[in-house]
């Protein structure tokens, strides 16, 4: 049976989202065609409304609704350590451990000559500005342990090191609560490198 002609397009419109597949998409839209229409207006003007007002922080590139994210406005946040991340994501992410009490800075990116995405396509340019004008004494790279996450890592380290700026990489390994059996070689490995004296 066909879908209706409306119901396709906001299926169609839906499963470009991340993490929402076809049949998701599909739940959504019969979902999104129920409720009142005032609802949908309401989400609707949401979603664009809220996409309208964000921008990138002036400092660290975060996302934000003022000049300056939450981070960044912070002054009991420490000056002189910079994470460098990917992209806002995993700023959440790390903001979710209570923990660290640096600085940001977010690539929006990570390199991939594979897809074109080279040093000029991610914000490396403006994180050097940032460590030239001094301040930060250690940065620390928090990008993804996969291949282009980790070229992107020592690009930016052999950037950085001449500044005289210790550079330092989150560990990788075996996740809290996992069995070694069902680790992977890779992970184990970078387990196996990282590993401490106690």
């Amino acid at each position: 049976m066909r879908q209706v002609e409306p119901i396709q397009r906001m299926t169609e419109e839906l499963a470009k989202l991340p993490g929402i597949g076809r049949k998701s998409a599909q739940r959504l839209a019969y979902h999104l065609a129920a409720i009142p229409l005032e609802d949908v207006q309401a989400l609707a003007q949401a979603l664009a409304q809220g996409r309208a007002d964000i921008k990138l922080c002036l400092q660290c590139g975060n996302y934000t609704a003022e000049e300056l994210c939450s981070v960044c406005a912070d002054p009991k946040r420490r000056q002189d350590v910079l994470c460098v991340v990917r992209d806002p994501r995993d700023v959440a992410a790390m903001e979710r451990m209570h923990d660290y009490q640096g600085l940001y800075h977010v690539l929006h990116g990570i390199l991939s000559p594979m897809d074109g995405i080279g040093p000029g396509d991610i914000r490396i340019k403006e994180l050097m500005e940032r460590l030239e004008n001094g301040g930060v004494q250690e940065i620390i790279l928090a990008t993804n342990p996969d291949i282009e996450g980790e070229a992107t890592a020592s690009y930016i380290a052999r950037l950085v090191k001449p500044l005289g700026v210790k550079v330092t990489r989150i560990a990788h390994g075996v996740p809290v609560g996992s069995d070694l059996e069902y680790t992977d070689e890779v992970t184990l490995a970078k387990a196996m490198e990282g590993r401490r004296e106690l």
